[in-house]
């Protein structure tokens, strides 16, 4: 009995754990970090470079451009994923008939490839596609409009994708959420005559807080990542007006084969998302 209780024992439960995180997560990561320092191109072994592709990166107006796109990704795409989904999780929150089916049907994009939610959504956006047709035929526009070939819309078309993939997903989690605060303070705030509003101002938001960290920080980091939509839909253009750092990643590693080039792309864009992550983990405690 004594043997089951010494203190190293629940370290060696998390020895299997911690191999596998060690051996797919932080193993790639360091030697990520090694090759941002040297000149790879998988066929020749590594030569060590110093900072030349962090200075490389300095002077390249492709990676600048990307990395706007994906920083407008953050600034438009967080916000939508962290307040829509409050509204639907309301929404759902309720004991009426068939309400699995729709909280079913919602989360459904949540599980639908995001390979095949391109592709629906490519077709979608085509000039003789669906959208286009309602829009002409309810007589919103009289020329089909250019989601994905114009430099201005394509970016903003991939974001409502993302968005629509993500609203169940975040939903649930706040559904969660919702389910967990007690019955009866909505009781009493009935009883005191609250209206529906202040109570969800002053009952609902404030206890909601723990899952809105979680949805901003895992948010923030599902649009810092961004590949499949754009990889799907756009390439990356029209004239790279939807490239994003993640796709800069691929194509300077796999097209041009620059991997020491590439992992210089990742490692930036790690401590960008490490930073936005901290930042939102720390203003959200504070409010908590």
């Amino acid at each position: 009995m004594r043997n089951l209780e010494h203190p190293m024992l629940p370290y060696l439960f998390l020895i299997p754990a911690c191999s596998i995180v060690g051996m797919f997560v932080i193993y790639p990561a360091l030697q990520a970090i090694f090759l941002s320092f040297t000149d790879f191109n998988m066929i020749t072994t590594p030569s060590y470079v110093g900072m030349a592709n962090y200075r490389g990166l300095w002077r390249d107006p492709f990676f600048w451009s990307a990395l706007r796109n994906t920083l407008l990704y953050l600034v438009i795409v967080v916000p939508l994923l962290v307040l829509m989904p409050i509204f639907l999780a309301m929404l759902v929150n309720r004991a009426i008939p068939a309400i699995t089916f729709f909280r079913a049907a919602l989360y459904l994009p949540a599980i639908t490839s995001l390979v095949i939610s391109g592709l629906m959504w490519k077709w979608v956006y085509e000039e003789k596609g669906i959208l286009n047709y309602f829009l002409i035929a309810s007589g919103i526009t009289d020329t089909p409009a250019a989601f994905l070939t114009d430099p201005s819309n394509a970016l903003f078309s991939v974001m409502a994708v993302t968005v629509w993939s993500g609203l169940g997903y975040y939903m649930v989690i706040y559904l969660a959420g919702l389910q967990a605060i007690p019955r009866h303070l909505y009781d009493v705030a009935e009883v005191e005559g609250v209206s529906k509003w202040q109570q969800t101002l002053h009952i609902t938001i404030p206890l909601l807080r723990p899952s809105v960290a979680v949805v901003t920080v895992m948010s923030s980091i599902s649009a810092m990542k961004v590949f499949e939509e754009v990889y799907v839909m756009t390439q990356g253009g029209p004239l790279d007006s939807s490239k994003t750092l993640v796709f800069y990643i691929y194509q300077s590693a796999f097209e041009e084969f620059e991997m020491g080039y590439a992992s210089a792309v990742g490692v930036v864009l790690f401590g960008i998302t490490l930073v936005f992550s901290l930042i939102n983990l720390r203003l959200l405690g504070k409010k908590q």
